[in-house]
């Protein structure tokens, strides 16, 4: 556990006619979450790492009741009030954050520690979540897989492919020279089979291949655009919910790379929910929202949008689930495995990552990409 912010001195003290943004932006920089708070609980200020996990504005986080957001709120009281009252300079504890959004019914555990702030009497609150560095570990690793999967695509792509126009040639020149019908079938065969062989390999090799197209791309049109196509191919049984923030902005992209990486993992989520769409309880949201202090590959980025996909299936199955996004894995007959592979590739190439987080009844695919 990293060490706690020390007692507020006065270069984060606020002058009187200094804004209060102004006196706690430096806390807008860290990747904690961090509250200035009365010791009533009134949460007077909330840094960018706080709103962005607990998912509401900055504006409706302040002024509310700090307290509200956990579990045991009568632990939380006790401690602002002994560090407010001066028992204590700083007072750590372990609690659960309760998280507001539907889509987030469960308990974050965190460490909590409080702090006092010279010549005030509120008190900065510091909220450090446990499952941060595990979370940050899967993501290094995501990233170091998907660069994994490239080198591995390229490399069996090309094995496969130098000797597959021979063996289609010889398949041709043999089916010229027999005169029974019956091996001329068996050519035909082999002919086919190298055909199929060589379009995998051409999916395989096409993202790499294909220059990107960079224009300005609106995330809520390409949400639009996978929306109409899969309502296209299932026009009952499926609701297809939106949840849009519309005031994200847009960005330098490549619309049909993303266009094909929504698709593909929203394809998945509907071949999970076959069952549910012929019973007509089967639901796919889509939501976009603002990230903050974002960390990918190691490099900080100030803004991010994160999509996220999430579907009420019955889940990836467990033993698959941390070979999602390998190449040639798949959850199902007859499926190629290269979905979230080709769609993992286009979202790297935007500098961005895919994650997933799956249980019965809920599964979620989170796209972020960083903004300018």
């Amino acid at each position: 556990m990293r060490e706690s912010i020390a007692v507020l001195r006065s270069p984060f003290t606020r002058h009187a006619d200094a804004p209060l943004s102004a006196a706690y932006a430096a806390f807008d920089q860290l990747a904690t979450m961090v509250a200035v708070a009365s010791p009533q609980g009134r949460c007077i200020f909330a840094n960018s790492a706080f709103e962005q996990v607990i998912g509401l504005s900055r504006r409706s986080v302040q002024n509310a009741n700090l307290f509200d957001w956990f579990a045991d709120a009568a632990q939380m009281r006790d401690t602002v009030a002994a560090v407010a009252g001066n028992r204590f300079s700083t007072s750590r504890l372990e609690a659960h954050l309760r998280l507001p959004q539907p889509s987030h019914p469960d308990q974050i555990p965190v460490h909590v520690i409080v702090n006092q702030i010279d010549d005030s009497p509120n008190v900065v609150v510091e909220i450090v979540e446990l499952q941060q560095q595990t979370r940050q570990d899967r993501e290094e690793r995501s990233l170091d897989q998907l660069q994994a999967n490239k080198e591995l695509i390229r490399n069996l792509a090309h094995e496969i492919k130098n000797p597959l126009g021979g063996i289609r040639g010889a398949a041709q020149l043999l089916e010229m020279e027999v005169q029974s019908k019956e091996l001329t079938e068996f050519t035909q065969v082999i002919i086919n089979e190298a055909d199929r062989l060589q379009a995998l390999v051409d999916r395989l090799l096409a993202p790499h291949r294909k220059v990107q197209v960079v224009s300005d791309v609106n995330i809520h049109e390409v949400c639009e655009r996978v929306r109409s196509l899969i309502l296209a191919e299932f026009p009952r049984g499926l609701d297809f919910q939106r949840d849009y923030d519309i005031s994200i902005p847009d960005f330098r992209g490549d619309r049909e790379q993303l266009i094909q990486a929504v698709l593909n993992i929203a394809h998945n989520a509907t071949h999970a929910l076959r069952g549910q769409i012929d019973a007509g309880s089967a639901r796919i949201t889509v939501r976009t929202r603002i990230a903050r202090q974002i960390t990918i590959g190691k490099q900080r980025h100030r803004l991010a949008l994160e999509l996220h996909i999430e579907d009420n299936g019955p889940g990836v199955p467990d033993e698959i689930r941390d070979r999602i996004f390998y190449p040639l894995v798949s959850g199902r007959d007859g499926g190629s495995g290269l979905g979230l592979t080709l769609a993992q590739t286009f979202v790297g190439q935007h500098q961005g990552m895919i994650e997933c987080e799956s249980e019965p009844g809920r599964t979620i695919f989170r796209i972020v990409i960083p903004l300018p």
